[in-house]
């Protein structure tokens, strides 16, 4: 039991500890962007204002590196102010114009993208490699993933597994349980001889002819009383049969008129059987 205690112990300890890890780099990546974004603020007010060929190679080149559609609004606050909105807009359009970018229109939106044609294919020995290490990566992946699995696995179990309090009550049902039955078993065990199945047959039989006899009995009963107190209200019938004595069926008799052992003869069969 205290192994069981300890290793549950240890696993809590052991998630605790990784939880507080995960959450002790969230808070330095969190420090760090801020830090960074700080600092970003600080450079972006001593951003100089390009104009000319120097905004409209900015442009371009940021359209390139990125590789993805944007507008001018966009284009203008990525490059931080450096080219202004209404120039950021010009130059996308002359350089469409050009041919240098492609310009697309969705709805009332335009975005401007960088032309494919114009960039350079990637060489094949790099595309090698980023495919290497994708496929490194995507290893690494499942590798963590099944460490995921069993860690959770072995969670499930480590909670599934029951406390000192709860194998300390399921073993006194089971000592309660273990009682009842042995004091069953005690008649048994003190010699008194079992009853055949012959003495059980002539029970049944004697139990099934005494029933009949009084099911007959308490029905003439029933139909003489009901024509003797038809004219009286209950309270009045009930104080008749008082006065003369009369005792009917109490509530343990319904019981066990109702029960198992008063059920129909084939239905009695189909039991024993």
């Amino acid at each position: 039991m205290g192994a069981i205690v300890s290793a549950i112990g240890g696993g809590i300890e052991a998630i605790i500890g990784a939880i507080a890890s995960v959450l002790m780099i969230i808070v330095d990546t969190i420090v760090t962007q801020f830090l960074m974004a700080s600092k970003a603020k600080a450079a972006d007010a001593k951003v100089p204002v390009l104009k000319g060929q120097e905004a409209e190679d900015a442009v371009l080149d940021y359209l390139n590196k990125m590789n993805r559609p944007f507008g001018a609004v966009d284009v203008a606050a990525n490059l931080k102010g450096a080219v202004p909105k209404t120039a950021a807009q010009k130059i996308l359009v002359a350089l469409a114009e050009k041919g240098k970018i492609v310009q697309k229109l969705y709805g009332k939106t335009t975005f401007f993208v960088a032309n494919q044609a114009n960039l350079e294919d990637m060489p094949s020995d790099k595309l090698a490699g980023l495919e290497a290490e994708l496929k490194e990566i995507d290893e690494k992946n499942k590798e963590l993933q099944m460490e995921v699995k069993a860690a959770t696995s072995e969670l499930a179990k480590i909670k599934s597994t029951p406390t000192d309090e709860e194998l300390s009550s399921q073993l006194d049902e089971t000592a309660a349980s273990v009682k009842k039955l042995i004091a069953r078993l005690e008649p048994l065990r003190s010699g008194a001889p079992p009853i055949s199945a012959e003495d059980l047959a002539q029970l049944d039989a004697e139990w099934t002819k005494h029933r009949a006899e009084w099911v007959r009995r308490r029905k003439i009963f029933n139909t003489f009383w009901a024509l003797v107190t038809d004219a009286l209200p209950p309270q009045e019938s009930s104080a008749l049969a008082e006065d003369l004595g009369i005792e009917l069926d109490t509530p343990e008799h319904i019981t066990v008129e109702k029960g198992s052992l008063c059920a129909p003869q084939n239905v009695l069969g189909k039991r024993r059987r």
